[in-house]
């Protein structure tokens, strides 16, 4: 069992381990963070996997990697890929499967996350696939929603591509820019702490509310 909570603790903040990883195995890095990249994306239980501070990191790596495994040109293409292909993964799964395997009682497929979503879509219409790149949570369940609803894969696709291109860019290369700052780079270890303690934050915000909707719900039922 402590073994099972050591490989979901690394995976969850892999983005705090990248320096020690790129040392170890090199350019076979870039085929994990595509996986992660994917799976957060592209499958509907995995909505924890780190997104935002993940690229965010690999793009601050790859500025002070001295080994030139982590090339940022081949990262900035080969995470374009994953997201957009997550995505589109992830709305063939909500096209084949839908709403139901939203139930009362799962912890991770949890209805108020796909109520979020459709929420989200009401407001923002079909540039939620776009959107939603930047909001966790959200993110992950979008696309299942598009295909549960009535968008067409052509329609789909389109937003998809704008959405995943512009997620990839703005965070590896922001990681990037921020990483050639010589303060960033001799103080990276503590930089990448600062990393994980924002990517976690929307996690805290999400329990929190959680907490007070289940405390609102139980006040107003008499429990």
């Amino acid at each position: 069992m402590e073994i099972i909570k050591s490989i979901i603790d690394f995976i969850l903040h892999i983005d705090g381990h990248l320096e020690t990883l790129v040392a170890q195995y090199g350019t076979l890095l870039i085929p994990i963070l595509f996986a992660i990249v994917f799976c957060e994306t592209g499958l509907v239980v995995t909505p924890f996997l780190p997104g935002d501070s993940l690229l965010f990191a690999a793009g601050a790596l790859a500025a002070i990697d001295k080994t030139g495994a982590l090339n940022i040109v081949v990262l900035w293409v080969v995470l374009m890929i994953a997201a957009v292909l997550g995505d589109s993964v992830n709305y063939a799964i909500g096209k084949r499967l839908g709403k139901g395997i939203f139930k009362p009682g799962n912890k991770i497929l949890k209805p108020e996350y796909l109520a979020r979503t459709e929420a989200f879509y009401a407001k923002h219409g079909s540039r939620t696939i776009i959107l939603a790149r930047f909001v966790p949570i959200v993110r992950t369940f979008a696309p299942f929603v598009a295909g549960v609803g009535t968008m067409e894969y052509k329609r789909f696709i389109t937003y998809n591509v704008v959405g995943g291109v512009v997620w990839v860019t703005l965070f590896l290369f922001g990681g990037y820019l921020i990483g050639n700052i010589p303060f960033i780079k001799d103080n990276f270890k503590y930089v990448t702490i600062l990393i994980i303690a924002v990517s976690v934050l929307p996690i805290g915000i999400e329990f929190i509310k959680e907490r007070r909707s289940q405390s609102a719900h139980m006040t107003a039922t008499g429990m």
